[in-house]
């Protein structure tokens, strides 16, 4: 099987990331690796799709830092090839990294896999999943019951109402980002720098005010689904408790966090189980949600980090459970002759 990892450049990649430990675990299995960026895509005039790939010369190496020294070194093979000879397309990049300075290459893992899967490559997560899910209002198709009480304006008149109902504060943060950035707490409207957190938000679009939970004080639990449900075996549950540095409200890993050990409790399953019918209906392979006692404060769908935190805690490297689930999609595409949908195999 031959895997490509659609990433935001090569040389963003680091060891730790859980596309690396994926890209280890897809190796150690036999497949083979390559990775890809948003640039790596061409549409030829008789309808073939090529893609520019950044492979190992040689070797499959089981130590991630050895594993991207040669991928963005001297041993790394770049060729183009057709899509077809691809049988995985897992979509890991982060459109907010893109959304500022490369804004044609936000977007550019849901445009191209979309082509792929017509083409009968086997795309993850779903491109028309992704396309919807391009920033955080996604997070408000979900059920009521498992969402803080939220606003989405760009109206510093709006926000301080909606901060002024919150008796526990607000958090603040642009509906387009991720990995902790201009993400505030507040605790009234009359606070003097409120305007001056609007103007530092809002100048990158809309604006999410969202009720503080008190209770993320402790940190979020970070639970990975997969075709749906809690990925996990025998009993070890692909989670971690995201703690922030103190005096911070953040708890991402981006923004000093640290991973701890966490309990998975049947409150926590009712909310995985909950969100769980939208996820397979958008055809959502692998997925990230933030949880806080009964609420969620965000759901990743593109880029979901900490497999190897998990591995660390737990001595289980669950990134194999993930590799193997991709092996058993990949039989039934062949088996089915492409009777499935892309959706709809990618949660099976």
């Amino acid at each position: 099987m031959r895997i490509a990892f659609f990433v935001n450049s090569i040389e963003g990649e680091t060891e730790d990331y859980t596309t690396t430990a994926l890209a280890l675990a897809g190796m150690a299995r036999g497949h083979d690796v390559c990775y890809l960026t948003p640039g790596d895509f061409v549409f030829r005039p008789d309808d073939s799709l090529m893609i520019r790939t950044t492979a190992l010369k040689n070797g499959k190496p089981r130590k991630a830092d050895t594993f991207i020294s040669a991928l963005q070194g001297d041993q790394a093979k770049i060729q183009t090839v057709d899509i077809s000879q691809i049988d995985v397309l897992f979509l890991r990049n982060d459109p907010s990294e893109d959304a500022d300075d490369r804004p044609w290459a936000a977007h550019a893992g849901a445009i191209f896999g979309r082509l792929a899967a017509e083409r009968g490559v086997l795309t993850v997560n779903d491109p028309d999943g992704l396309a919807r899910a391009q920033n955080k209002l996604y997070f408000q198709d979900f059920p009521e019951a498992v969402r803080p009480p939220t606003l989405i304006s760009k109206s510093i008149e709006e926000i301080r109402a909606f901060v002024d109902e919150q008796k526990q504060g607000t958090i603040l943060k642009p509906l387009q980002g991720s990995g902790g950035k201009n993400v505030f707490k507040i605790a009234s409207s009359e606070e003097s720098n409120l305007n001056q957190i609007f103007e530092a938000i809002s100048g990158e679009g809309y604006l999410i005010a969202q009720a503080y939970l008190p209770d993320a004080m402790a940190g979020d639990i970070r639970l990975f689904l997969m075709n749906g449900r809690p990925l996990q075996r025998d009993g070890v549950y692909a989670a971690f408790r995201r703690v922030p540095a103190k005096g911070d409200v953040r708890s991402n890993m981006h923004a000093a966090g640290t991973a701890a050990a966490a309990e998975i409790t049947s409150e926590i399953l009712a909310v995985a189980e909950m969100v769980r019918p939208k996820l397979i209906g958008d055809g959502m392979f692998l997925v990230g949600l933030d949880i806080v006692g009964d609420k969620i404060l965000e759901i990743n769908v593109f880029t979901p980090g900490g497999l190897p935190d998990i591995a660390k805690l737990h001595g289980v490297d669950l990134t194999t459970d993930v590799i193997i689930a991709l092996e058993q999609k990949v039989e039934m595409r062949k088996n089915y002759a492409g009777r499935i949908s892309n959706r709809v195999l990618a949660t099976l």
